[in-house]
């Protein structure tokens, strides 16, 4: 077995769950899966806490570059620790070598901590696309910043695996009204961007928000409407159905601009009616699931009110839609054909195997 797919987390980490574990699982290919310490981010606490692992990860690297894979996938960055030469090296060692990203990485040049600095993930992403054969990137943006410096560029978005999520059936207002956003502490602060909003929400209708993901406090004043409930995949599955409307803030900025809007998948994949920052992808991705926009601070208290307002056949009609379109247009079901076009492999290619873990 010589093909490899490196990511930087392991499967607790949504980017390299949806864009690699999922699809290898699927494939049923005989891939040989290396997710540098395995947990689900590169929290500097986290490294430190286990450098022998850490040191292992790094030599493990530089031997797989040794061993020139037949085949090779690479998903954002292989160290968090690297400043671009050994993702260059992985991919360049490799006989068929693809790079796949699906955030506007070019953007982290290392501000905020001091720590950030010594590793940013611009120069890694700019490596990575100009050695790769091919690169995958999650939507549109992504790959017209690749398309400058890679030969080849295919957009294969972050698809949703609807049927593992649980259906909505009942559109009846919950009482209170229930707002849902998930995702991870890192992304929390993007909800402060509504929280007066949210707060007249919450006075005006009682709304209260659930929030998947930390069950560390972390938005102030907001902290008295909000019930937290940690991430797991079963509870990302069954959560999202209890909701009433699904949320989706943006921050306008070149980073936000290049995320790919699998929050809205997420929601559109339980049948829930959702409001989104028409920011990015997120404008194209609203526009095919016929949910509606909020595209200022202000226009969130309306958009909110007004899913909350709709009849209870009107809420059923606008997530069964979402949730129909989803399936047809954003599933792993839909994309397969292309994925496996786009990583130069088919179905069938090698026996049935998945290897997990660390680099051994």
């Amino acid at each position: 077995m010589n093909r490899h797919a490196v990511t930087p987390y392991g499967r607790g980490a949504g980017s390299s769950r949806v864009r690699v574990f999922s699809w290898i699982e699927r494939m049923q290919l005989c891939i040989q899966a290396h997710s540098y310490v395995s947990h689900h981010n590169a929290d500097p606490r986290q490294l430190l806490s286990q450098p022998l692992r850490v040191l292992k990860a790094e030599a493990d690297l530089r031997s797989l570059v040794a061993c020139r894979p037949e085949w090779l996938l690479l998903h954002r960055e292989a160290s968090p620790l690297s400043r671009g030469r050994l993702e260059a090296a992985l991919l360049a060692a490799a006989d068929l070598a693809i790079y796949d990203f699906d955030d506007a990485l070019y953007c982290d040049r290392g501000e905020g901590p001091a720590w950030r600095r010594l590793a940013p993930k611009a120069p890694k992403a700019l490596a990575a696309a100009r050695q790769a054969d091919r690169v995958v990137a999650g939507n549109e943006i992504l790959a017209d910043w690749a398309s400058n410096l890679a030969r080849d560029v295919v957009v294969v978005p972050s698809c949703v695996a609807v049927e593992d999520y649980r259906q909505k059936t009942d559109y009846r207002l919950s009482d209170p009204p229930r707002l849902v956003w998930i995702g991870s502490a890192g992304n929390e602060p993007v909800l402060s961007t509504i929280a007066t909003q949210l707060s007249e929400l919450n006075g005006r209708c009682g709304s209260r928000l659930t929030v998947i993901g930390t069950s560390r406090p972390s938005l102030g004043s907001l902290e008295k409407m909000i019930d937290r409930f940690p991430w797991s995949e079963q509870v990302q599955h069954d959560a999202l159905a209890t909701a009433d409307v699904g949320l989706m803030p943006l921050s306008d900025d070149p980073y936000s601009r290049g995320k790919c809007g699998y929050k809205l998948l997420q929601y559109a994949a339980a049948g829930l009616p959702a409001v989104a920052s028409p920011v990015g992808t997120n404008a194209s991705l609203l526009a095919a699931l016929g949910l509606p926009a909020a595209s200022s601070p202000d226009d969130w208290l309306d958009a909110v009110l007004a899913v909350l307002e709709l009849s209870d056949s009107e809420r059923a009609e606008l997530g069964r839609r979402a949730r129909a379109r989803v399936m047809q247009q954003y599933s792993y079901d839909a994309w397969m054909t292309r994925w496996q076009e786009a990583v130069g492999l088919s179905k069938g290619t090698s026996p049935a195997r998945f290897v997990t873990g660390d680099l051994r």
